[in-house]
């Protein structure tokens, strides 16, 4: 039976949780909500990044995501920051859904990836 290991457990979610070769991650915010789409897509991205490392994995390794933003008009400035990050060799499977986030929150997302 393969263990499942929680990365930065809290009461109510850890950041990621690994099981069996597949990391999935938590919803992920940007850490500056001063920030438009972009930056905060941007920051979103960089984080993701920092906790697929931690987890042994890459965004070329990425099997789905799922990214929630605030305004759908919004939505080009999300792909933006998106399309500049993506490994565009092998994009994963994604879908955009229109949400109701916290105070200033514009974009939350999520990923399931392989580890490496």
């Amino acid at each position: 039976m393969t263990d499942i290991t929680y990365h930065t457990p809290m009461k109510k979610l850890s950041d990621a949780t690994e099981y069996n070769g597949i990391v999935y991650t938590a919803g992920q915010v940007s850490e500056d909500l001063t920030l438009g789409m972009k930056g905060q897509t941007a920051d979103v991205l960089r984080q993701i990044d920092a906790l697929l490392a931690k987890c042994g994995s890459h965004k070329s390794r990425i099997l789905s995501a799922t990214v929630y933003v605030t305004d759908m008009a919004l939505k080009p400035e999300m792909d933006e920051a998106w399309m500049a990050w993506v490994d565009q060799a092998r994009p994963p499977a994604r879908a955009t859904v229109e949400a109701r986030l916290g105070a200033n929150v514009l974009v939350e997302i999520m990923i399931t990836a392989a580890q490496t």
